[in-house]
Formats: C-alpha cells, structure tokens, sequence
C-alpha cells in the first residue's frame, strides 16, 4: 500500500508481503487512515503546484510498477500531517509491545535496502528477537529497533550480539555505522570494523589538538589501537600484522 502527502508536499506509503505487524505497531498506523501492511513508505515532494503534479505522477508510476498495492495522494495539508501522523507514531507504538527497544543508526547505499531488511529478517530468526525497521528510505540511514526485555541478561546479550552484527554488515555493503547518532561508546567496536589503524590514528591525532591531555570524553568515540587488537578487528594486510607491540588477548 502506498500512501502520500499535501498539495504542493506529497508523501507516499508502500507496503510488501512479509508477516502481519505485532498489535501494537499496528495501532500506530491506525493513527492514520492506512491499512497495515509489512511495508508503508511515505514519499514526499515540494515545488509548484506543477513541480509537485509531474513529480507525483513519476513517483505514482515507479511505485506501481514496484509493487504498490495502493497509492495514495494527500488532498490538503491537514491530510498529509495525517498520512505522517503514522510514522511519527512508530517509536512510542513499540514501546507498548516491548519492555524495551535497542535503536540503530546505521546507513548503507538506498540499493542494497531490501538485502539489509533481508539480513534483518534473518537475524531475528538467529537471535530470537523481533526488530521491526523504522527508516529512512531516501537516504539509506537504518533504524532497526530491537525489541528485548533489559531484566533479561540473556536477551540483552543477544540484542547486543544482534546491533553488532546489523552495523558490520552495513560496513561490509559500503556503509556506514552510523547516519545521525553518532558512536559513543554502544559502537565503538565497530569503529574497529570501518577503519583501519591508521585512520584510526588519525581521528585521536585531531583529537590531541584540541584535548591534549586526553580529558573530554576519554573512552568515547575513537576506540585505541589496543581495544581494536582485543576485540580482533585489526585490520591485516599482506599477513604482516599491524603495531604487532599491542597486546592480544
């Protein structure tokens, strides 16, 4: 199904054959006059009345000719804050089937978009976890909210083990581990997976110019060389393994 937004701003919705949303995330596109479906994709476009009017019809064809079971075009503004009303809703949906919710960040070309949700699929099915995706389709940045329960050791493990492996594969496709959130400390291993030592070298280098004494942040953002080398994300080249002096654990 495909739905879309105001008159000189549209916005569409695709929906796809997978499996029937969870209760709740269903009520949050009830919010709008939308009937629920695996995949609802909101295109939007701005310009003159006649920018708008060529652009929509372009985008009402692409759709259909993808699959779209509906389109649908807003008629006012008031309508298309409805068709939007959904996606605004999704994250608040989620908290109420699922204690708690894991969010990730990572960004990949918008080409290899279905192999991700593919991975995703199949991850859930390895972890035993649901991850129902909230994105953004135009620009390929991710949003997979894992739901766990944080008063389950186990769970939390595997949420952790499911977020890793998501964001090592947004590498491996030519993204990137994050589109927005930023790194902090929650990806700071995958910073061993994006970058080689050198880059890396690089990154806490700038950093020394503004921090020389190391204390904004310390830990945060750019991982060490020695966490690289324990976490075994050190990339390799031609066998000679790189500042062989770190310890390996």
């Amino acid at each position: 199904m495909a739905r879309i937004g105001n008159a000189d701003s549209s916005a569409i919705a695709l929906p796809s054959p997978v499996v029937e949303p969870p209760p709740g995330l269903a009520d949050a596109f009830r919010v709008a006059p939308v009937a629920v479906t695996d995949v609802a994709e909101l295109v939007e476009t701005d310009g003159t009345p006649e920018e708008v009017a060529a652009e929509m019809a372009e985008i009402r064809r692409v759709l259909t000719e993808a699959g779209a079971t509906e389109v649908r075009v807003s008629k006012d503004e008031a309508q298309r804050a409805l068709f939007w009303s959904g996606r605004k809703a999704a994250f608040p949906a989620v908290g109420r089937i699922s204690p708690d919710y894991y969010c990730m960040d990572g960004t990949i070309p918008r080409k290899r978009v279905g192999e991700m949700l593919n991975f995703i699929g199949a991850l859930e099915r390895k972890y035993g976890l649901r991850c129902p995706n909230v994105f953004h389709a135009g620009d390929g940045n991710l949003h997979p909210l894992i739901l766990f329960d944080a008063n389950d050791a186990d769970q939390l493990r595997r949420t952790e083990e499911f977020a890793a492996e998501v964001l090592e594969k947004c590498v491996e496709v030519g993204g990137t581990i994050t589109g927005e959130h930023g790194v902090g400390v929650e990806k700071i291993n995958q910073m061993c997976v994006q970058f080689r030592a050198g880059e890396l070298e690089l990154f806490h280098a700038v950093k020394r110019a503004f921090d020389a004494k190391g204390l904004l942040n310390p830990g945060k953002g750019v991982p060490t060389l020695a966490r690289c080398a324990e976490f075994g994300r050190m990339h390799v080249h031609g066998g000679q393994l790189a500042h062989p002096e770190l310890p390996r654990f």
